[in-house]
């Protein structure tokens, strides 16, 4: 059984996210042929596998005497982690940190079952081999330094996640402005359809007003704006003069759009 001081458990869950920071930044780096710094903070701490270290020696620690038992509870416990971390964080800020979506008998991208066998190999790993030696290590620090050590790193974490917090929040409230953006100039450009189709007039494909990422859409409404401005002077019937207000209010609304979009 584990019998640790809470300043331990701390230093502990600190070491393994450093190290997992490693681990994975390394991985990501190799795959993708440039230097990565994986995680939610900025500093070398990757908390997901702080915590999935800590709950594997916990959901372990009662079937220490049966290996295949402590890897059947590193899986359940580190995919329901994963699974319930996955889903807050994209609820809390829009952005997936991780997606499975393209291996094999995933749930929703959040899980999938070779990370789950994964986890249960790395619970044993850890129990058996890996934590016997970090224990060893840490027991071989004083405890006074230990503690101090584990303050600094306290304070420098909460910083960084105060930073890193704010940060994911802007970019979740950034997401949210480009997608309302691009909502309201589809109406503006489904609108401008409407007033060319009652007076008459052919506005040929209708590829860009259907969908599209914001620039397609934004060339789309200039141009049909462009043609209208050129069938204004070409033509003075009622329909035109009696859309003139409303031409007006959807060109305010386009400008006001694009320099939110900016």
């Amino acid at each position: 059984m584990y019998s640790y001081t809470m300043i331990q458990w701390m230093f502990f869950f600190y070491l393994y996210c450093f190290a997992g920071w490693l681990f994975e930044s390394a991985y990501v780096s190799i795959d993708s042929r440039k230097l990565t710094n994986r995680g939610f903070l900025r500093g070398p701490f990757l908390p997901l596998y702080g915590c999935g270290a800590i709950m594997m020696l916990l959901v372990s620690q009662p079937f220490q005497d049966n290996i295949f038992l402590v890897y059947i509870a590193g899986c359940v416990g580190a995919t329901a982690l994963e699974y319930v971390t996955g889903v807050l964080m994209e609820k809390l800020f829009k952005v997936r940190y991780w997606d499975y979506s393209e291996k094999k008998f995933n749930y929703k991208g959040h899980i999938c079952l070779e990370s789950s066998l994964l986890w249960g190999f790395f619970t044993v790993m850890m129990t058996r081999f890996l934590h016997v030696q970090v224990e060893k290590f840490v027991f071989l620090i004083p405890y006074k330094a230990l503690s101090v050590i584990t303050v600094i790193i306290t304070v420098l974490i909460a910083m960084d996640f105060a930073l890193s917090f704010k940060a994911a929040i802007d970019i979740k409230d950034l997401l949210a402005t480009m997608e309302n953006t691009k909502k309201e100039l589809q109406n503006i450009q489904k609108r401008l359809d409407n007033i060319f189709t009652a007076a008459g007039e052919s506005i040929g494909s209708r590829k860009d007003a259907i969908v599209g990422g914001i620039d397609e859409i934004k060339n789309g409404i200039e141009d049909k704006l462009e043609r209208l401005k050129k069938l204004a002077l070409s033509r003075h019937d009622a329909y035109l003069e009696s859309r003139k207000g409303e031409i007006n209010e959807l060109v305010r609304r386009y400008a006001v759009n694009v320099e939110l979009r900016n």
